[in-house]
This record gives structure tokens, sequence and C-alpha cells, in this order.
């Protein structure tokens, strides 16, 4: 048996706010992984970025992912670039890490899975909340039994603040957002399969931008194969600061995890009660970026296969996109319909 590799060189792929939090943690917080390159197609940026933690910058994400020094990959460019992404990298052999969502459409993430699966390459979707450390509990609380037969689930995202309602695309409250909270209901009722979807959406916070296509609220019921009901909701407007929240109730108990604080600390004084909140996913959640690309990089190591794969990134796609016609049509849809030729995608 192959001895695993002593250090994983990475190339990053995009320096934007999530790239740049990537890059800190792989450069300073991952054992065994070294980061080497940074691609961004503005200059200044990758510049930047990459001189701050001494490694190398592209332009081109082609001459990274063709660098015979890196082994592995990591994607935090724009969401409609990740296809092609993980295409390339795939034909070059080259293990994927790939923010959320995997791709925008079935026929693309197909084309996607199916590059990877001819490379024999790991790929993991960056579905962070799986390595929060109140979201596992609670996922090895329900794997354990301990809240019987999971019958209600619930899971939400609420953003701090919508900057500019003009730069958010249709659909993204589905495609880029919630993304994340079909994976975790999926994930909190293991062994089953989501079979019908009924979503509404609204633009409650930026009224005036619905016309162009924006919807900043949204309420999901997803229907499961084992009869469990799940409710996904977000808005992007919680003044309040980000907040990641999760629940399964079941026939022997309930289990909980989050509760919007960046920490566990409660003052209390003279101006009431006061706990800290935090305003944005990187502070809220920022364990869970290093765990999850500390697996990326063992599971690189150890030549297996990562704890989130391409499969759980076209369920929760396939579920995206089955709310899409959901609101389209204003009835339940099954997600069955939803195959490798429909081309729901964005409008």
């Amino acid at each position: 048996m192959s001895q695993p590799q002593t250090e994983i060189t990475v190339g990053l792929i995009g320096a934007g706010r999530i790239g740049a939090s990537h890059a800190r943690i792989l450069a300073e917080r991952v054992p065994r992984a070294r980061l080497a390159v940074v691609a961004d197609p503005r200059p200044e940026a990758g510049q930047a970025l990459a001189q701050r933690y001494g490694a190398r910058s592209v332009t081109d994400p082609l001459d990274l992912i063709g660098d015979p020094r890196v082994d592995a990959v990591v994607i935090t460019a724009s969401s409609d670039a990740h296809t092609e992404l993980i295409v390339a990298a795939a034909t070059a052999g080259k293990p994927i890490f790939c923010e959320k969502p995997a791709s925008l459409t079935l026929p693309d993430l197909d084309r996607a899975l199916g590059a990877v699966a001819a490379a024999d390459v790991p790929l993991q979707i960056g579905f962070n909340r799986r390595f929060a450390v109140d979201f596992r509990a609670a996922h090895d609380a329900v794997v354990a039994g301990a809240v019987g037969t999971p019958q209600l689930i619930r899971s939400l995202t609420r953003d701090p603040g919508l900057a500019n309602p003009a730069g958010v695309p249709p659909w993204t409250i589905f495609l880029q957002t919630l993304i994340h909270d079909f994976d975790t209901v999926a994930w909190l009722n293991p062994g089953a399969e989501p079979v019908e979807v009924y979503a509404t959406a609204d633009a409650l916070v930026a009224p005036d931008h619905k016309a162009s296509g924006l919807l900043d609220t949204a309420v999901v019921v997803i229907t499961f194969d084992n009869g469990a009901r799940a409710v996904a909701e977000a808005s992007f407007s919680a003044a309040y600061g980000y907040d990641v929240r999760a629940e399964v109730f079941g026939s022997a108990g309930m289990v909980t995890a989050g509760d919007g604080r960046s920490n566990a600390m409660v003052l209390r004084d003279a101006g009431g009660l006061h706990q800290g909140t935090a305003r944005g996913d990187v502070e809220l959640l920022g364990e869970s970026y290093v765990a999850e690309l500390a697996e990326f990089v063992s599971a690189v190591r150890e030549g297996r296969e990562p704890a989130v794969t391409g499969h759980d990134a076209r369920r929760a796609l396939v579920v995206a996109l089955a709310c899409i016609e959901s609101v389209r049509q204003h009835a339940p849809v099954a997600v069955a319909t939803m195959t490798a030729a429909a081309r729901p995608g964005v409008r």
C-alpha cells in the first residue's frame, strides 16, 4: 500500500472574498497543505493575494491547472465558471475542491461529473455546514437514533444584508443560498431522497427589483421518500447578522444546531443581555471552512473519496431547480421530473 503524500501543493482559482478566506486557511491552518499558485483574471487581485502567502500568481486558470507542480485545485471562481474549471482540472488529472454550486444546470453538472468519473479524481463540494461542530453533532445524533425516526426537518439561511439588489442574478436565492440548506436537510435525513418540492418566493427586502428577477425571501417544503418533511427558508435581510440554523424533530426527540452567535459568550450589564452575533458567514462558520479544506487535503493525500461528493452536489441542484419550476408553476413539483435533459436553469 502506497504511503500518503507528505505535502499537497494547492492551486487556488479565484481571489474574491471566499477565495481570500480559503487562501488564508490553506496557507496557515491546514496541515500538509501548501498554497503555491493563485489564478485570477484581475492581475492586481491575484497578485495581492498570492504575495500575501508567498505564492505565485497567474491570470489564466488553465496555466494553474496545467502546472505539473500543482497537486490539487481549489475553485472559488464565479459560479458560472465552475463547470469548465472542473472539467479542465479533471482532464488534467487533478483532485478538485469546488465551492457550491458545482454547476448551475444539470446538463453542465453531469458533464463535469462525467469528466471527474472518467479521470477517477476526487471531487469535494463546499457544503461547509457539514463540518461545523454543532451541525456534525446533530447529524451524528440522528444517525445514532437519538431522535428516533426523522419527521420534521428545518434549515434556514439569513444573510445580513442586500447591498446591491441590482447585482443579484435571478434565482440566486435557490441556486446559491438555499443550495446549502437543500444539502443540509438531506444530510440530516440520512438514507432518504427528496421526491417533491413546493417553493414560494418574493422580493420583500427590495420589492422595486422584483421585475428584474430578484427574489430575496423564500420558503421551501421538501418531501422525502421516507415521509419526512423539511422546511428550508432564506432571507437576504437579517438586520442582526448572518444566521444559520437547523433542526430535526423525530419520533423520539429533537436536535438543533446553530444559534447565530459568533461565540458562546453572554454579557449581562445595566443595558441588558448582550451576545456576540456574527455579521458574516466566514465569521460565524470560520472553523467549518478550515475543517472542510482539511478534509479535502486529507482525502487527496490518502487517495480516497472526500466526505462531500458530486452526488451530494447533484441532489442539492436538482432540488434547487425543482424550486425554480415550483415558483414558476405556483405548484408542487416532483423531483423525478428534473432529469438531466431538463434545462430550467436561469432565466
